[in-house]
């Protein structure tokens, strides 16, 4: 087991970049540039994995006006995290059938939703599950899920969630609606390596634009480690002299079995 959890006010990494490999997953942050006038770190994440079971299990967020949405989000899943991995500890199909099911009790919860009130400002949140050779992911808002494999990239795709604007959870909560606005999927990874990588706005809205194209960001990682990788894409949006924060979370899959393919091959 392999359990990390980040909130931008413990942390604010501005002016400075961080690179952290936990177990398989590298985490990269950087808070802005204080000359931008960058002066607090919204962003927070939440990394769980279980090698023996197979699994990994990410939150990324951007909160806005303070972090305390995204800080309540890392609590709550903190809190309910026995039930959460009981989830996934069982077989593939339970899994990916009760997985949304105990993310939306969550956020529906009473308790939860009144905890929601009491902050100040709200977040974007995605949640990506990555078991045997499927993701499911779960996205309010903004924040971007990208899938890199030769496959995929021959045909032109690479993100893997919409960018959805004015969905928040915290003081303005999708969770408050008649009908709760989200956005939730699943998806079989291919044959051989898969590189799943998460990130905020602030990479791919950065002044420039060196990363607006997600060929341009997967182009940092031919012929270099995920770390190194990584440091490269927030050096870049520092020597910008980006504002936004950025978090990103990536990480590499080789699946050794066979994926669907069309019936004529």
């Amino acid at each position: 087991m392999n359990d990390f959890t980040w909130g931008g006010s413990e942390i604010h990494f501005i002016d400075t970049l961080s690179v952290q490999k936990q177990g398989n997953i590298t985490i990269g942050r950087f808070g802005g540039n204080s000359s931008a006038g960058q002066i607090k770190n919204e962003d927070g994440c939440l990394v769980w994995q279980n090698e023996q079971q197979d699994w990994e299990f990410v939150i990324l967020m951007d909160a806005h006006h303070t972090a305390e949405s995204a800080e309540l989000i890392v609590q709550e899943f903190t809190k309910q995290q026995a039930s959460i991995k009981s989830v996934f500890s069982g077989t593939l199909k339970e899994t990916f059938k009760n997985i949304e099911e105990t993310v939306l009790q969550i956020f529906q919860n009473p308790e939860f939703l009144g905890n929601c009130r009491k902050v100040r400002g709200s977040t974007s949140c995605l949640m990506v599950l990555r078991k045997d050779k499927y993701i499911w992911w779960f996205s309010v808002g903004d924040c971007i899920l990208y899938l890199f494999h030769p496959e995929l990239e021959r045909l032109g795709q690479y993100q893997v969630n919409q960018r959805h604007f004015f969905e928040w959870i915290g003081q303005v909560n999708t969770f408050e609606l008649p009908v709760p606005c989200y956005s939730s999927g699943r998806k079989e990874l291919r044959k051989g390596n898969n590189h799943i990588f998460l990130t905020t706005d602030g990479l791919i809205e950065c002044p420039g634009l060196p990363y607006n194209h997600p060929e341009k960001i997967q182009k940092e990682f031919l012929d270099r480690s995920n770390e190194y990788a990584v440091e490269a894409l927030l050096m870049k949006i520092q020597s910008l002299n980006v504002r936004d924060s950025t978090t990103v979370i990536s990480w590499f899959v080789n699946s050794d079995q066979e994926a669907s393919l069309p019936c004529n091959q």
